[in-house]
C-alpha cells in the first residue's frame, strides 16, 4: 500500500515535471518567433535573423 502511494506520487512529480519542461520549450519558442517577426519588419536579411533566434530559415521566410 505504501510503495503504490509512493510510485503514485513519483509518477505525478514525473508528470508536472515534463509538463513544465514543454510549456518552457514553447514559450521560448514563441519568444524566438516573436523576436523573428519583429526583426524581419526592422529589415533584418533571414540570415541575420536565424543567427539570433536558432529559428529553421522555413519557419522564417513564414512570418
Amino acid at each position: 500500500m505504501f510503495d503504490t502511494s509512493l510510485k503514485r506520487k513519483w509518477d505525478n512529480k514525473a508528470v508536472l515535471d515534463y509538463a513544465v519542461q514543454e510549456a518552457a520549450k514553447e514559450a521560448a519558442y514563441n519568444t524566438a518567433v516573436d523576436i523573428a517577426h519583429e526583426l524581419k519588419k526592422g529589415g533584418f536579411s533571414v540570415e541575420r535573423i536565424v543567427k539570433f533566434t536558432k529559428l529553421p530559415i522555413t519557419e522564417i521566410e513564414k512570418l
